[in-house]
């Protein structure tokens, strides 16, 4: 490989790559300060930015089925977060928020206490389930079903996603979090190289 990568031609081709919602939602930024190769921010509800920052001085070190399968897994982790699905607690949100509101219109104290607590409990299980190890994975098997339409197999993507992730931290100097370590040995099972996958319970942490 050359030592240097020219980041604007890379960028087109990951554009095409991407999904269109990808190409129309996110936003892939050359940040060559950053010490990690591709990063992103935690998609807010009030903020409709999907940047993706990549170290192109970084990115160069891994081949193109892993440069792939990685912009896929952000754009997917990026995209699959639901703020606003209306269950339970999203229900149990809006309803607080609305209570809040009415009560800060007349004088009851209590009331208004109890509606932000509601809204407080609600906003707090919403963020724990959109920080789930279910939503790392998701994310990696949204990228990998993205893949099969731009050739790769499913074990093949799977395979390069997981090459990636762990060349990934070895570029960056660093050992595997807990959260990858969980996305690659489902990655492994998914590819076919173990016959162990991730239980439920270790899914919903």
């Amino acid at each position: 490989m050359t030592s240097i990568m020219n980041p604007e031609p890379e960028i087109r081709r990951l554009l095409d790559v991407m999904p269109a919602s990808g190409r129309m939602n996110c936003k892939i930024i050359n940040k060559p300060q950053q010490s990690t190769v591709i990063d992103c921010d935690f998609p807010l509800p009030w903020n409709s930015a999907r940047p993706i920052y990549i170290n192109f001085d970084l990115w160069r070190l891994l081949s193109k089925p892993q440069r792939d399968l990685l912009i896929l897994r952000n754009v997917s982790f990026l995209g699959n977060f639901k703020w606003f699905k209306l269950d339970i607690y999203q229900g149990a949100a809006l309803a607080g928020i609305v209570g809040t509101v009415v009560e800060l219109l007349q004088p009851d104290a209590i009331g208004t206490a109890i509606a932000a607590g509601l809204t407080g409990l609600a906003m707090t299980r919403i963020w724990r389930d959109n920080r789930s190890s279910q939503v790392e994975l998701d994310a990696d098997e949204t990228a990998i079903k993205i893949a099969l339409r731009r050739g790769y197999s499913e074990a093949e993507a799977a395979g390069h996603l997981l090459s990636a992730i762990e060349a990934a931290a070895q570029i960056e100097g660093r050992s595997l979090d807990f959260n990858e370590l969980i996305r690659c040995q489902n990655l492994r099972a998914i590819s076919g190289i173990s016959a162990v996958g991730v239980p439920d319970s270790v899914r919903k942490d």
